[in-house]
């Protein structure tokens, strides 16, 4: 996500050009205090306190000067329209957000109208049309079977080792497909620009898995497959990049 995000705001804001974030549901806020120590004014936004209290926490151990660069605000991010005007960043991001928002084209516009001319929105959803990888690579064939005519993401499954049976656990969520969100970024004069794919190789990995000592080459192997056909369509996640008008 890091090095995609880099090459959009590479590709399209001059070097050395402090721009103006909006990270909207970052969570511990891992990009926003990244682009902070970038040298970039970034605002972040979470709904959820404790989430919003560890990326206090964190932002509480940087430096004055990267402290100063960061405004934390909470917030569902819907009401944007009240908190900022229109036009008031350069590069807007909502990662693992529209997957827990039932109508997410409102969402997405308010996002879109906080975008100067020219500015980036960057989006990380659920990708809807590979749903069924996941289960069918851990053998849970129902769940595959199932997941071919629903953007509904099911929950993932783990063992309960007394019956051997798979168990539902975590929140159930919706899924977007290209398609649908590129005619949404059109429509809200934000085209679609470019698009990647996350967690092509990766997904079914076991929860709480070592990580490996070749992580780079794992990560290269990831970031090549995320840019490349037809790898990247059946990634887990899709990263969009649309570009205000």
């Amino acid at each position: 996500m890091s090095r995609q995000l880099d090459e959009q705001i590479a590709g399209r804001f001059p070097v050395g050009r402090r721009l103006r974030v909006l990270d909207v549901g970052m969570g511990r806020g891992a990009q926003a205090l990244r682009l902070a120590r970038l040298g970039h004014q970034v605002t972040g936004v979470e709904q959820d306190a404790a989430l919003l209290g560890a990326a206090q926490e964190t932002l509480g151990r940087e430096p004055e000067g990267i402290r100063e660069r960061v405004r934390l605000v909470q917030s569902d991010g819907r009401d944007t329209g009240v908190h900022f005007l229109p036009g008031s960043f350069d590069v807007v991001l909502c990662h693992g957000v529209l997957m827990y928002v039932t109508e997410p084209d409102p969402l997405v516009a308010g996002l879109a109208r906080m975008l100067a001319p020219g500015g980036l929105l960057s989006l990380l959803v659920r990708n809807g049309d590979a749903l069924a990888m996941r289960a069918g690579l851990c053998g849970d064939w129902a769940g595959a079977l199932a997941a071919f005519d629903t953007t509904a993401h099911l929950p993932r499954a783990r063992t309960d080792w007394d019956t051997g049976a798979p168990v539902r656990f975590g929140p159930d969520v919706r899924a977007d497909r290209l398609a649908t969100l590129t005619a949404t970024l059109d429509g809200i004069a934000a085209p679609l620009h470019a698009w990647y794919g996350v967690r092509v190789f990766t997904d079914a990995v076991a929860d709480g898995a070592v990580v490996p000592e070749d992580l780079r080459a794992l990560l290269a192997a990831e970031e090549r497959a995320g840019r490349t056909d037809p790898y990247r369509s059946v990634a887990a996640l899709l990263h969009l990049c649309g570009v205000r008008g």
